[in-house]
């Protein structure tokens, strides 16, 4: 039986990471020039990239944290949002190579990206722990240094430069989104199903009053039910 080929290079898994890092510098870069203008210092919202990493997560954790909402609500929040990279990480688990003990695999999960997961999936063969080092070591060090950017540069912006740099992240999560709308139709649906409730609990009185944490939980819950219900993946053999 021939063996799969083990792949397990940190120079080559930098240098797979070196594009993520660069795409990550300018997202993280928003994050932290959002940060500081709401208040958190710049010390802070670098250690919530360096121990966080996740876009959408930190985005919304952030307005959760300047509005003081409980624990609990926070914590669900980020389940919600970042419950695939717990399906990730099993799926990735069986790409790593038998070596890889338990507590590195719980540090690849750590920094275990949607790009991340992509590069490494898409490698012919296992892939080592020193492979996995050098793959998430690039984008880390481009999401940490985006956010020490952005939130130095937000203390010396002027208002009107940082109001119009903040609504890049809504650009980065449309660029997301618009391409696999234009070719599926239940993508666009799912979508629709967002906005319209979205807007129902931004405008109806009963439902406005929903702090945005359970919002997002909510839409995300019932969105993501829809198109599960209606619009399975079929599995391949």
């Amino acid at each position: 039986m021939e063996h799969p080929t083990l792949i397990n290079s940190y120079a080559k898994g930098f240098r797979d990471g070196i594009p993520i890092g660069l795409g990550y510098l300018s997202v993280s870069f928003t994050f932290g020039m959002m940060a500081v203008s709401m208040g958190l210092p710049v010390w802070a919202a670098v250690l919530i990239s360096m121990t966080n990493l996740t876009s959408a997560g930190q985005f919304a954790g952030l307005s959760l944290i300047v509005s003081g909402a409980p624990m609990v609500e926070m914590a669900l929040t980020q389940f919600i949002i970042n419950l695939r990279y717990a399906l990730m990480s099993l799926s990735l688990s069986q790409k790593l190579d038998k070596t890889v003990t338990t507590f590195e695999r719980c540090l690849i999960a750590f920094g275990n990206t949607d790009e991340i997961f992509a590069v490494s999936s898409g490698q012919k063969g296992t892939v080592g722990k020193r492979y996995m080092a050098g793959l998430i070591t690039a984008p880390y060090l481009g999401w940490t240094l985006g956010t020490l950017i952005g939130a130095a540069a937000s203390t010396i912006l002027p208002t009107s430069i940082r109001t119009a740099l903040g609504i890049a992240i809504y650009g980065m999560f449309i660029a997301i989104i618009v391409p696999p709308a234009k070719h599926l139709k239940s993508v666009r649906i799912v979508l629709a199903i967002s906005v319209v409730l979205s807007c129902l609990f931004a405008w109806l009185p009963l439902l406005k009053n929903i702090s945005s944490g359970f919002v997002i939980i909510i839409c995300t819950i019932l969105a993501a039910a829809f198109g599960a219900k209606f619009f399975p993946v079929e599995e391949a053999e």
